[in-house]
């Protein structure tokens, strides 16, 4: 991985092999980002992503292995109990044009990843909402 920083805006390369989220907490750690969105794209070899049925307050995780072309990864960065937290959802397209995503979990590159980081100024810590069964913003 390599990435510059240009006043509030990152801009990053994630390489082949690596696997995404550790990136991101890299990144978000040694530039002390507290809050912040993410935009990428690229591709990824194998992904795992899950869905959140709130009448169980579980996550279902599906996990995918070959060829995808990342259609979108959008998320935040933030903090929980002033520690580092991110929230990323994904969705990748497959050589038929099947697309699949949801809360990224696991991913690893298998080309590329091109994120851009936007810095916010400012701190918004999550919760553990025990009526919804999520980390929720707290303000």
């Amino acid at each position: 991985m390599e990435y510059r920083k240009f006043g509030s805006t990152i801009v990053a390369r994630i390489d082949k092999g690596e696997e995404i989220l550790d990136k991101v907490k890299e990144i978000a750690l040694k530039e002390n980002i507290k809050l912040a969105n993410i935009n990428a794209l690229g591709a990824v070899s194998e992904f795992t992503v899950g869905v959140f049925k709130t009448d169980e307050k579980k996550y279902y995780s599906n996990e995918f292995k070959g060829y995808f072309e990342i259609v979108s990864l959008t998320g935040t960065i933030n903090t929980m109990n002033d520690e580092f937290y991110t929230h990323l959802h994904m969705s990748a397209g497959d050589d038929t044009g099947k697309v699949f995503g949801g809360h990224l979990n696991r991913a690893i590159v298998s080309a590329t990843c091109e994120m851009v980081i936007n810095i916010i100024d400012g701190r918004v810590d999550r919760y553990f909402d025990e009526e919804i069964g999520l980390n929720l913003f707290k303000f």
